[in-house]
């Protein structure tokens, strides 16, 4: 696949940061680069026309979930290109209005993610999209926002995923990664 091979050409490794013992890949320069970010997106939209939505009960996708602040950055471009909703996921209070909420474990604690508690109606199919997963509580918290209001999320999505921190094993649903590092 030459466009994964691309794209993760394209990804910078920063050891180190943000605290010693992490490494950081950067999806910025994708961003930066029309060419790269048209790849990533039509990557995407690839996916779901010809593998998620086939293999799925449901003919659509109706709506599209971005986890605070990456998937904001690609996830209503998809959800444009699928003729679907977007749907922010913030951090806890960030959202006017009445919102439900998750709670997920970090690496030093705890957060609190929220969706606006009339984002999703019951029913709708949902795909969850951020730009990476490792341990999988920010997007099992996202998983549980679309639950909590009725939807059913068929697909997480990623453009990195972190293999050996399995984060894949606690999410409701298959998840999709473009690039799997494995350091």
């Amino acid at each position: 696949m030459a466009d994964v091979e691309y794209l993760q050409s394209i990804i910078p490794k920063y050891c180190d940061f943000p605290k010693k013992g992490v490494d950081f890949l950067d999806i910025f320069p994708i961003l930066r680069d029309p060419i790269a970010f048209e790849t990533l997106i039509t990557h995407f939209v690839h996916h779901i026309t010809s593998q998620t939505i086939p293999k799925s009960l449901h003919k659509k996708i109706d709506v599209v979930v971005g986890l605070d602040a990456r998937g904001f950055l690609i996830g209503p471009i998809i959800a444009l290109r699928l003729g679907a909703a977007f749907v922010p996921v913030r951090k806890k209070g960030k959202l006017p209005g009445e919102c439900v909420s998750a709670t997920y474990e970090k690496e030093y604690g705890s957060d609190t993610f929220e969706m606006q508690s009339d984002a999703i109606k019951p029913g709708q199919t949902v795909i969850v999209i951020d730009d990476l997963i490792a341990t999988g509580g920010s997007a099992k918290a996202g998983g549980e926002l679309v639950k909590k209001q009725g939807g059913v999320t068929i697909e997480y999505l990623f453009i990195i995923e972190i293999m050996f921190l399995n984060g894949y094993q606690c999410l409701d649903a298959p998840a999709y990664s473009i690039i799997q590092y494995q350091d």
